[in-house]
């Protein structure tokens, strides 16, 4: 009997997760609400890296390792596909594909922390979407600059920064409402491909709003890559895995 082990966050992953039987295991590195309403079994925190989620394979007899992990988890699935290497199964990933850029949009593409900042030189009102990591430069915020920082959960911000915590998805009309009452003049995203954060591109195309987009990170190759649940599934079903 195949065994799954299923690496992934809350949206995707988890609806892959919703159909897997009691034999599989859904890992999840702990950030967000864990689900309790699942038949497989659910585990949460990390494994020490390559070698560690390895071990971890040999010792639950493992046979397939699915990442569905953010596309910016990037550290994550390089120990995945690693650990799939040393442990001799394979591994097959979920990577929702980036979106594009619309008419009417002005989009800024940036490698790192280093050239996002040097973008937002001319802003004075910006509206991060990067989740926790600008939190760590709070104390960098140039004078001139208010910052508003949207994230799973309500941080401390400071004088200079607001955070807000809020889940998508996120219904278009919010979003209108946000960029207007503060006033956002650009805004900062990962090009995450989720429909449920894509109503702020919308918006930011409406208001003429540039978007500095952080670059995917560049991902491991694996056996077999898919870009939806359902080719997920389609492919599980077809091994006769899926609710074992």
């Amino acid at each position: 009997m195949k065994r799954i082990l299923l690496l992934g966050g809350v949206t995707e992953a988890l609806a892959i997760a919703r159909t897997l039987g009691p034999h599989h295991i859904y890992s999840l590195a702990g950030v967000g609400r864990v689900p309790t309403d699942l038949t497989c079994e659910v585990r949460v925190g990390g494994y020490g890296g390559a070698e560690g989620l390895a071990q971890f394979i040999r010792d639950q007899g493992i046979d397939l390792l699915l990442d569905a992990t953010h596309p910016y988890a990037a550290q994550i699935s390089q120990n995945a596909a690693t650990a799939a290497q040393l442990t001799d199964i394979p591994c097959w990933v979920l990577r929702r594909p980036a979106w594009q850029p619309q008419p009417g949009d002005d989009w800024r593409e940036v490698s790192d922390w280093a050239e996002l900042i040097d973008a937002l030189k001319p802003f004075r009102r910006p509206l991060f979407t990067l989740g926790r990591e600008p939190l760590q430069h709070l104390d960098e915020i140039p004078p001139e600059q208010f910052w508003t920082l949207r994230a799973l959960e309500v941080y401390p911000g400071n004088e200079r920064c607001e955070v807000i915590g809020a889940r998508g998805p996120f219904l278009i009309e919010d979003e209108r409402e946000l960029f207007e009452r503060r006033q956002i003049d650009v805004l900062i995203s990962k090009n995450s491909g989720s429909t449920a954060t894509e109503p702020k591109l919308e918006v930011a195309r409406e208001r003429g709003v540039p978007v500095v987009v952080l670059k995917r990170p560049v991902l491991p190759g694996v056996e077999r890559e898919f870009g939806s649940v359902t080719d997920v599934l389609t492919a599980l079903t077809a091994e006769s895995i899926q609710n074992l």
